[in-house]
């Protein structure tokens, strides 16, 4: 959510300032906004996409040589182009940017409001600008400290001051902040995607840190003003990748890129004569995890969905019993933490707000807390005891695909590494690897229906609501599918474990309102089928998502899609793939963004 970009160097600061933008718009936002200090300080802002932006800046910026940059998703005020970032202070001089939400800021607003300080816009942001006007007296840095002292809630900061054009002072609590160094020039982001095109020499920033930029170098301290010494890590991110090439948008490239994706998170990860999974990013906390007796899986969103299979996947291979619970709901409750357990905290961007919450109250209470992210170097990353990377690469669309199928991977694996310590077989164990390894291929084949997939989305993309149906692994993955038609379609879609079907959402079937069953034949297909039959009883639109070479279904469904024969266990990495190309075609044919929903965000950075 939101995105900033900061530059001090000795190239002309708008086109780096506006491609980081670019870089960034796919975490979501509803406006922007660039300074750029100058003999004659200038400040643009507009309403809609980057583009809007991008037409002021060229007929008009100057070419100074240090500016910072935003793109804001509306919490505080509508999106207008004065609630949109950078805010000034009343003099003018101070402009600042701002991801992350300020609790107290009415209460600082109306103090600063009675010391006769103007404000001109709905937000909480303008509060910060105000409050380090009132405590600057010629050090920025130092005026940024005593004002977020003062300050409760979270921000990623980047301010500048017309009397230092070229200083540009960043600070985070709780929102990321990622400074990168090059030659002659420093740049600060909200995400490494920004810098990844300048300098792969990077520096993270953690909570309650400040760092002042000048061309080429940097130095931090934390809000009290103690020295931090930190050196830069290398950036291991491919540009390149960010490239749409070929594809129409960035969901349908990442779709297309899970056989890869899978592999890297299977990569180095199989020891083959041991039946067992080889998870390095373990092995220091590995004696305490192989003992554990309980596990508890907090995340949000798609990741929770991968939470849910996960339970499932650990319960059915290992001895352990696993909880998933919402990342937003888990701090909430009365935590039973007991000796043994440990929690895992799934996110794909590793800065996800509610998530960081849970597993730093985990810690709170004693924990073994893991992670599973996606972004090397992320804060999640960087507070767990311990964790893995997905290796999925760069994912662009808002909607997670590959992200996804790669949690089920790493999930998997872990079941597996747990559960061969356990009282799985060594038969057993290689049964899951085999199946696992043949993934990718199987994915390939699933991907080579993607026109006939199309036409079915042109067949239903018109329906006002969607059921999906699925049991035990299914059902995660019937979530997910249901969740992938909301985001990128727009379309009312609902999720229930099949069995739950006649204990009330059988009310709404009519044939109006399509279902898409999950009935692969696996232990619980029979039941699946049955609650199928109840639909078209009601006459019901089915389509069924079944294993290849099943004939039984004909009669009972209108449409059908076959995926390889699999082992159950490993089935939800495929059938995943035809419904996120089933929500993805219908956004299309639909005319929605499909790479930019409305409303949502790539990093949910705020609660």
């Amino acid at each position: 959510m939101c995105g900033i970009v900061a530059y001090t160097g000795d190239q002309p600061a708008k086109e780096i300032l506006i491609e980081g933008l670019k870089r960034l718009e796919y975490r979501g936002y509803d406006s922007s906004g660039i300074f750029i200090a100058n003999a004659t300080p200038y400040l643009a802002r507009a309403v809609g996409k980057v583009a809007e932006l991008e037409r002021q800046v060229w007929n008009s910026a100057p070419d100074g040589v240090a500016g910072i940059a935003h793109t804001r998703w509306a919490t505080h005020g509508k999106p207008s182009e004065v609630n949109a970032h950078p805010h000034a202070d009343c003099a003018g001089k101070l402009y600042l940017v701002h991801n992350g939400i300020i609790e107290n800021y009415l209460m600082l607003k109306k103090r600063l409001l009675e010391a006769g300080h103007k404000f001109k816009s709905e937000t909480d942001t303008e509060v910060l600008a105000h409050l380090v006007e009132a405590n600057y007296q010629g050090n920025l840095q130092a005026a940024v400290q005593k004002a977020l002292l003062q300050v409760q809630g979270t921000f990623g900061i980047a301010v500048m001051h017309v009397d230092h054009p070229s200083s540009i002072v960043v600070a985070r609590r709780g929102s990321p902040i990622i400074l990168g160094i090059g030659e002659n020039a420093s740049l600060a982001a909200s995400d490494a995607s920004a810098l990844a095109q300048h300098t792969d020499q990077v520096v993270f920033l953690e909570d309650n840190e400040v760092a002042c930029l000048e061309p080429g170098t940097f130095s931090i301290t934390t809000l009290d003003n103690r020295s931090v010494s930190r050196g830069t890590t290398n950036l291991d991110w491919n540009i390149e990748s960010m490239d749409r090439g070929s594809f129409p948008h960035y969901m349908l490239k990442e779709i297309f890129e899970q056989p890869e994706s899978v592999e890297n998170a299977l990569r180095g990860r199989v020891n083959h004569s041991e039946a067992v999974a080889k998870l390095g990013g373990l092995e220091s906390v590995q004696e305490r995890l192989l003992q554990a007796r309980h596990m508890i899986i907090v995340s949000c969103g798609t990741s929770y969905y991968a939470g849910l299979f996960g339970r499932y996947v650990i319960e059915t291979l290992t001895d352990l019993t696993v909880e998933t619970e919402l990342a937003s709901e888990f701090r909430y409750r009365k935590l039973n933490i007991r000796p043994g357990t440990v929690v895992l905290a799934i996110s794909q961007s590793g800065e996800t707000a509610d998530t960081l919450a849970a597993l730093r109250e985990a810690k709170r209470k004693g924990a073994l807390v893991l992670g599973l992210v996606n972004v090397v170097g992320s804060t999640i990353a960087r507070e767990t005891h311990a964790g893995v990377y997905s290796h999925a690469g760069i994912e662009v669309g808002v909607a997670s695909t590959k992200s996804f199928s790669s949690q089920l991977t790493i999930l998997t694996l872990l079941a597996l590494l747990i559960g061969r310590s356990r009282d799985l077989s060594y038969e057993e164990g290689n049964e899951i690897i085999r199946a696992l390894e043949k993934v990718p291929d199987q994915i390939r084949e699933i991907l080579k229906q993607a026109g006939s997939i199309r036409q079915l989305a042109e067949k239903y993309c018109h329906s006002d609501h969607f059921l999906f149906i699925g049991r035990k692994f299914q059902y995660p993955i019937a979530l997910e599918g249901a969740l992938k038609l909301k985001e990128i379609a727009y379309i009312h879609s609902e999720a229930y474990a099949a069995g739950e079907m006649k204990h009330g959402p059988i009310a709404l079937i009519d044939p109006q309102f399509p279902t898409l069953a999950l009935a692969l034949e696996d232990a619980s297909y029979e039941r699946v089928v049955s609650n199928m039959q109840e639909i078209r009883a009601r006459e019901g639109k089915i389509i069924a998502i079944t294993t290849e070479g099943n004939t039984k279904l004909g009669n009972l469904v209108d449409d059908l899609v076959y995926i390889p024969r699999t082992h159950e266990a490993v089935a939800p990495l495929l059938t995943v793939v035809p419904l996120q190309l089933f929500a993805y075609y219908c956004g299309v044919l639909l005319g929605r963004d499909v790479d930019k929903p409305r409303n949502l965000a790539k990093s949910v950075t705020v609660e």
